[in-house]
This record gives C-alpha cells, structure tokens and sequence, in this order.
C-alpha cells in the first residue's frame, strides 16, 4: 500500500502546537520495524522532527476503503547504513540526491479501514 498510494506524514510545532502535514512519496518500509524516507524539501516537516516532533503517518486505499495510521519517533540521518538506503532510492527512482534520510521507528500502527474496526490499535 505504501508504494502505490502517497503517504501523509504529520508534525506538531512545538511551540504552539500547530499540526503540519505534507505527503511524502519516498515513504517506504526500510525493516519490520522502521519506515524511511528521503527528505528533499528541508521544510517544515524536518523542522518540526529537528525540534523533537514524533510523526503520524496516514495511507489510504481509497477505492478498498482501507488503510493504516502508524505513529512512531523519526531520526535524522546524514550518513550511514539510512542516508546510503535513501541514496540508493533516490538513484533507482531518477530523483535529486536527498538532504537527508528520515528513520521513523513504528511504535504504534491503527487500522483505518471502514467498518467497525475502524481506529482500532493493531501493534
């Protein structure tokens, strides 16, 4: 589902509290644990993460009226085995050399499937 619909990722400023959301279409499993992507813009987002901020991330399957909510703690990598995968993607999929690589530890993933499942924990 990841690598056929666009990921969203959100954050909060931490100052004030203000959600931000962008889509990110790196976005992709990088083990059983962590999700990865290649930060590009240098926006808000990385601001946000610099700043402390743990991250939601919504994928939708609209037409099976699916998908999942993971929550997890991002880490920023400029080198090393992350920043290597996020380079290697960015050669494979003709896009510019990424600022950096992001690493979302998942800590929590919800179902965002219709029906009376509907938000419900799955790990």
């Amino acid at each position: 589902m990841l690598a056929a619909q666009t990921p969203i990722i959100a954050t909060v400023i931490q100052s004030n509290g203000l959600p931000n959301i962008g889509p990110k279409r790196s976005l992709r499993v990088y083990d059983e644990n962590h999700l990865i992507y290649n930060e590009n813009t240098g926006g808000q987002t990385l601001e946000n993460i610099e700043k402390g901020s743990k991250v939601a991330i919504a994928v939708i399957d609209r037409p099976n009226l699916d998908g999942y909510r993971f929550v997890g703690t991002p880490s920023i990598h400029l080198d090393g085995a992350a920043f290597e995968n996020a380079l290697a993607f960015a050669a494979l999929n003709g896009m510019k050399e990424p600022k950096c690589a992001v690493l979302i530890q998942v800590d929590e993933v919800y179902t965002l499937k219709s029906g009376p499942t509907a938000g419900q924990k799955l790990s």
